[in-house]
């Protein structure tokens, strides 16, 4: 354990170690574009998968009458693990699946991922943080507070995978949020030039799908839904879960009620087009208006400093220089 300590320690090993890490650096910007590959297509390709599971479980159901509906199931370690521990009773596997779902990760293999993960991590978390302190000596802590250090990264490691989850349903909310109000105009132009309600929502997806490719797979996914679903219901209301902004909320309301009524749909998605607009506008101007006290400390703190030296400098060094003639 000395001489791995003393090759790690080696100034030269730490350079040659971080010469290394810039290099791989390099070459993966390099070369990153060139085997990047094409998001839409795998979008594309998710909601196909996800049409073709819905044909077939639709197919299976009329096949049964009423049975068990026929679904893909996850095979892997993961599954092994994860039905082993029964950690889909413990974690509560359907509001995982849901808020999985938002984040956009569908299906029962992600599921299973997220469970092994809230396993694991915590292990994972307490082992790098044990080693830190207690091999490497990190922060140059007491016995006690390297106790204390290894339990609260255990503790940490069991809410990691939530604040992950958390932190991916409020970017991908943000960014559905903020081409809502766009897609929403185009969908009351296409219902208002008389398509039905799926072609609509389909033409939406397309013409959206460049800049908020979240959102055009949310609608695809509902078109796909209910073409297969046997209440239409189920499918709007599947929309607005799998959203959850306020927005789409109110959209999947308005078209309930025009399933339910009849009501018409062209009217009610022009005052809430109007509305997402306004809450878009309302939403930069408050940043806009949170702006100046967020560069005061900077500017305290880098500012001043330079301009009173600018300032101040050459009379100080007067005096200081008259100072120094007498």
């Amino acid at each position: 354990m000395e001489d791995f300590l003393n090759v790690v320690m080696d100034r030269h090993n730490q350079i040659a170690f971080l010469a290394a890490v810039a290099t791989a650096a390099a070459a993966i910007t390099l070369l990153g574009p060139m085997l990047a590959r094409d998001p839409m297509a795998g979008r594309l390709k998710e909601v196909s998968d996800y049409k073709s599971r819905l044909r077939d479980e639709h197919r299976e159901s009329l096949k049964k009458k009423g049975g068990s509906l026929r679904t893909e199931t996850a095979k892997g370690v993961a599954r092994e693990i994860v039905e082993q521990f029964k950690l889909l009773e413990f974690f509560d596997a359907k509001s995982a699946a849901r808020k999985l779902a938002q984040a956009g990760y569908r299906g029962e293999r992600p599921v299973f991922t997220f469970m092994l993960a809230r396993l694991v991590m915590p292990f994972v978390a307490c082992f790098a943080v044990g080693c830190y302190v207690y091999i490497f000596n990190g922060f140059d802590l007491g016995s006690f507070m390297r106790l204390v250090a290894t339990i609260g990264a255990f503790a940490v490691g069991f809410y990691l995978p939530n604040i992950w989850l958390s932190n991916s349903i409020t970017k991908r909310r943000q960014k559905m949020q903020l081409f809502f109000p766009d897609a929403l105009d185009l969908l009351l132009i296409c219902v208002e030039s008389g398509m039905s309600i799926e072609h609509a929502l389909q033409k939406v997806s397309e013409e959206i799908a460049v800049n908020c490719p979240e959102l055009a797979q949310e609608l695809a996914l509902t078109t796909a839904e209910l073409s297969y679903l046997p209440d239409r219901k189920v499918a709007y209301q599947n929309l607005g879960d799998r959203v959850g902004t306020e927005g789409m909320k109110s959209i999947v309301t308005a078209l309930i009620q025009t399933e339910n009524y009849g009501t018409p749909l062209g009217q009610s998605l022009r005052v809430m087009a109007a509305e997402n607009r306004e809450m878009r506008m309302q939403a930069a101007e408050k940043k806009a208006a949170a702006l100046p006290p967020k560069l005061t400390v900077p500017m305290i703190l880098f500012f001043l400093p330079v301009l009173f030296a600018i300032i101040l400098g050459p009379a100080m060094l007067r005096v200081f220089g008259m100072d120094g003639a007498e």
